[in-house]
């Protein structure tokens, strides 16, 4: 299985190990992710204004480069994801808007929303399989409390990335099961850890972080994984806490025997 991959920028700085242990575990799992050659930012955060199209430029290169590729383009950091699958569906759904794109970037072949965006977690649960996923774990997580947190811009616009219930998930916690894992159930695993305020009220995001490890210790949580690196980075500014939070990808590594 041959897929387009979209990294973004902050997996090649900050995150190299949410991008590291996704290569490994993709060709333990009989996946090429190939990385599209000359892809830019995605902007980092989804332009709500109707008329913005500048911002937009960078995923909509990405897009149509997947679709020359064969039509599929697997994303892994949160933020990515969203962009792209958002930006995607603007092109698909909104004739006037991508009319604008085509005409301002004047490609050979305009781009219409036809690339599927799919996330890392998809590719596990719709194409590897779970039930699959575990029969290849040689290292299984057994007894370990393992908690999901999904943040903000995984889930949401639910209609748009269409990926779980975002009110209710089940793929991060279904992917804890495949490991060996118990998935801690908590109310905070889709709650704001504070996002981009920590650039200007950095206390503000400690407390909001404060409250999600709180939320997932308390029910009980040894370890709590994520896929967003601003998540991450949030959540380990937190102090007195002892749960351990990791990238999904770096657990799915060790599970299958292909971590350093």
């Amino acid at each position: 299985m041959i897929y387009s991959y979209y990294p973004g920028c902050t997996l090649k700085t900050k995150a190299k190990e949410l991008d590291r242990y996704a290569r490994r575990s993709a060709e333990a799992l009989g996946i090429t992710l190939n990385e599209l050659p000359e892809w830019q930012c995605c902007g980092g955060a989804y332009t709500t204004a109707q008329d913005e199209i500048a911002t937009k430029l960078a995923s909509v290169r990405a897009l149509a480069a997947a679709e020359q590729e064969g039509g599929e383009l697997v994303t892994l950091c949160s933020a990515c994801h969203n962009v792209l699958k958002r930006v995607n569906h603007d092109l698909l759904t909104d004739g006037e808007f991508a009319g604008k794109v085509n005409r301002y970037m004047n490609p050979e072949q305009p781009y219409g929303g036809k690339t599927k965006v799919v996330h890392y977690l998809e590719l596990l649960r719709d194409t590897v399989g779970f039930d699959e996923l575990a029969k290849k774990v040689v290292k299984p997580f057994t007894g370990k409390k393992i908690a999901a947190y999904y943040g903000c811009l995984l889930l949401r616009p639910g209609k748009v990335l269409a990926m779980d219930d975002p009110e209710n998930p089940v793929i991060m916690e279904d992917f804890i099961r495949a490991i060996g894992g118990d998935p801690v159930i908590y109310p905070y695993r889709n709650e704001c850890c504070g996002g981009y305020v920590t650039l200007e009220d950095q206390a503000l995001a400690v407390k909001k972080s404060s409250a999600v490890m709180e939320s997932a210790e308390g029910f009980g949580a040894e370890l709590l994984i994520t896929a967003c690196p601003l998540c991450l980075y949030n959540l380990n500014k937190t102090d007195g806490f002892g749960t351990e939070v990791h990238y999904f990808t770096e657990l799915l590594a060790e599970a299958l025997g292909v971590k350093d």
